[in-house]
Formats: C-alpha cells, structure tokens, sequence
C-alpha cells in the first residue's frame, strides 16, 4: 500500500503542476483576446493565428485543469445522499463513483478520441483558415487530458482505499457550494 501511496503523491505533484500551467493559460487567454481586439479595432490588423491560440490555449487550461480539479475535489458532484453519510460511507461513495463512472468514461473517451488525434497527425493537418495553425497537437491534448484525468482517478482511489484501511487520512472535504 506504501508504494501505491507513493504512486499517488506522484501523480498529485505532476497534475499539481499542469493546473498551475492551467491556471496561467487563464491570464494568457486573456492577455491575447484583449490585444487580438485591441489590434483589430485600434489598427486593422488581425490573424487568425492569434484566434486559433486562444481556443488551443482553452482547450489546455480545461483538459489539464480536469485532473487538478478533481485532486482538490472541487469538481461537480451530485450531494443529494452525499453529505448525510459517514465519512466511511463518503469514502465508498467516491470509490464506487471512481470505478463506476469516472474510470471508464476516461478509458473510452481517451480511446475514442485518439484516431481523431491520430488521423491528424498522419495528414499533418493544419487549419483551413488563412494564417491559421497546424491542428494535430491540440487535437493530441484530448487523450492525454483523459489520460491525466484517469491518472488522477486512480490516484483518488489508491488514497480512499489507503484511507478505509488506516494508512492516510483524506483531507478533500466536500462542502456544499453557498448559493
């Protein structure tokens, strides 16, 4: 059980990283929509380049803001049953969930989603739009995004299991959100 712990705290130290690359692309996103618009209102001047970046540089912060969201478990969660059971009956509950849903929709999505990557990257596609970006790496970012959400899935269930059986003590509480 130690070494999958140990398993764990590696996976949660590089997804810690990818969300914080993640929440970067954040501020980067902005940054380049304000200038795109700047450049296009004040000056005339636009590429669809600088468009094509703000939507790869979206769909990064959220395939690799996945994993993050769901190692700080702030990710959606359906609390109706939830918040009424032990801590022992939580742990189960996100087990359950873990091997249930999360585990196999990662398995089949990164599965489904790696000809549409690969394909792409055979064609060395590019985009159709004038001054526009090559396609295959950002398309490359969905099954990996999968992948490090999967991961991460597994990294939840070693620390729940090692938590049932006395080795760590879970500190992801779930609360509900104040609305």
């Amino acid at each position: 059980m130690l070494a999958l712990l140990r398993l764990s705290q590696l996976i949660d130290w590089m997804n810690e990283r990818l969300g914080r690359i993640a929440n970067w692309l954040v501020l980067l996103a902005c940054l380049i929509s304000a200038g795109n618009a700047m450049s296009r209102y004040a000056f005339d001047l636009s590429s669809n380049a600088w468009l094509e970046v703000q939507w790869y540089m979206f769909a990064m912060l959220v395939m690799l803001g996945a994993s993050y969201t769901l190692q700080r478990n702030e990710h959606v969660r359906v609390d109706i049953v939830f918040l009424s059971l032990s801590e022992r009956g939580q742990l189960w509950v996100d087990i359950l969930g873990c091997l249930l849903f999360l585990l196999p929709a990662c398995i089949i999505l990164g599965y489904l989603s790696w000809p549409f990557f690969y394909s792409s990257f055979q064609v060395r596609e590019i985009s159709g739009n004038a001054g526009g970006l090559i396609r295959w790496p950002i398309k490359f970012v969905l099954p990996a995004g999968f992948a490090l959400l999967a991961l991460q899935g597994i990294s939840e269930l070693i620390k729940r299991i090692g938590a049932l059986n006395g080795y760590v003590a879970v500190g992801a509480r779930y609360e509900r959100p104040t609305q």
